[in-house]
C-alpha cells in the first residue's frame, strides 16, 4: 500500500513538472507496455516472413503463428506486419479461357469436378515452360486433388516423350495397380501417344482430358503454375540457369512439405496427405 502510494506521488509530480495531461500520460504508458507486448510476435512474424521469402501474407502468415502455439487474430498481425514494413511480394495473375471442343483421345472424365474424398483418386498433369538467359527449361508435374501435393515431376531441357513417361514411372512407384484413378491433362500431344496411353492403361489408370483450347478445365494445375511463377520465377533475380533449376527443385520441396495452405487448415500439402493416410 505504502509503495503504491510512492509511485503515484511519483507520478503526479511528473505530470505537474512535466505539464502534461493525466490522460495522455497514461496513454502513453499503456502504449508502450503493448509494444512490449508484442515483442516475441513480432519477432516471430519476421521469421516466418524471411523463411517463406515473402511469399506469405497475413493471413498465412496468422494461421503458421497458431502452428506455433501463438494465439493471435489475423487483424492484430495484419497491424504488426504494417508496422513491420512486411508485405507479401506474391500478386496472383488470373487466367482466362474459351470454351473449346472435347476431346477425341479421351473424355473429359474430370469435367471441372476437382473434389476428392480421399488421396490418389484424381490426378492432374501439365507441362510449362520457362525462358531463362537464352535457354528453355520444361517442368512436367502430377499434382493430386486431395492435398494439391506433387506426386511426382520431372524437369528437362527440351518437350520430349520420356518427360511424361519418366514422370509416370515415378507416380507410379507410390501407388498399386489398378486403382482406377483419373489423371486428367489438356490436349497436348504427349498425352495423345500410344506409348503414354498404354502406360496408364496397363497401371489401371483412366485418362482424361481438356476440351481444345480450354485451360479451365485443368484449371487446379493452371493455379499451380501461376503459383509457382509469382512465387518463385517473379520473385527473385537468378544468375544462370542451372541455378534456376535448383531453385526450382527446391521450391517444389517447400511447396510439398513445408509451405501451408488456409484451406488445408493450416498444414502442408505432404502433413495433410499423411494425415489422411493415418485415419484410414
Amino acid at each position: 500500500m505504502i509503495w503504491e502510494l510512492r509511485q503515484e506521488f511519483k507520478v503526479t509530480l511528473l505530470i505537474d513538472i512535466a505539464g502534461i495531461p493525466r490522460s495522455t500520460y497514461y496513454y502513453h504508458v499503456k502504449h508502450r507496455t503493448d509494444e512490449d507486448k508484442y515483442k516475441e510476435v513480432k519477432k516471430e512474424i519476421s521469421n516466418i516472413f524471411i523463411e517463406n521469402k515473402g511469399r506469405y501474407g497475413y493471413r498465412r502468415i496468422t494461421k503458421e503463428l497458431h502452428n506455433r502455439n501463438y494465439v493471435i487474430n489475423h487483424k492484430t498481425v495484419m497491424r504488426l506486419m504494417k508496422e513491420l514494413g512486411l508485405v507479401c511480394k506474391v500478386r496472383m495473375k488470373k487466367y482466362y479461357s474459351y470454351k473449346g471442343e472435347t476431346g477425341k483421345i479421351a473424355p473429359n472424365l474430370l469435367d471441372r469436378d476437382f473434389s476428392t474424398e480421399k488421396p490418389n483418386e484424381k490426378w492432374v498433369t501439365d507441362v510449362t515452360e520457362f525462358s531463362l538467359f537464352g535457354q528453355k527449361l520444361y517442368l512436367s508435374p502430377i499434382l493430386d486433388l486431395y492435398s494439391g501435393d506433387i506426386v511426382s515431376y520431372t524437369i528437362y531441357d527440351s518437350p520430349v516423350l520420356s518427360m511424361v513417361t519418366e514422370m509416370l514411372k515415378l507416380a507410379f512407384q507410390k501407388i498399386p495397380d489398378g486403382t482406377n484413378l483419373i489423371l486428367h491433362s489438356d490436349q497436348g500431344w504427349q498425352y495423345q501417344h500410344k506409348h503414354y496411353q498404354k502406360m496408364l492403361k496397363d497401371k489401371g489408370i483412366r485418362q482424361s482430358m481438356s476440351r481444345k483450347g480450354n485451360c479451365l478445365d485443368n484449371a487446379v494445375m493452371e493455379n499451380f503454375f501461376g503459383l509457382l511463377k509469382t512465387e518463385l520465377l517473379y520473385l527473385q533475380k537468378f544468375d544462370s540457369l542451372a541455378q534456376f533449376r535448383t531453385e526450382l527443385e527446391e521450391y517444389l520441396d517447400y511447396y510439398n512439405n513445408r509451405r501451408i495452405k488456409l484451406k488445408l487448415k493450416g498444414l502442408t500439402p505432404a502433413q495433410h496427405r499423411s494425415q489422411a493416410f493415418f485415419v484410414a
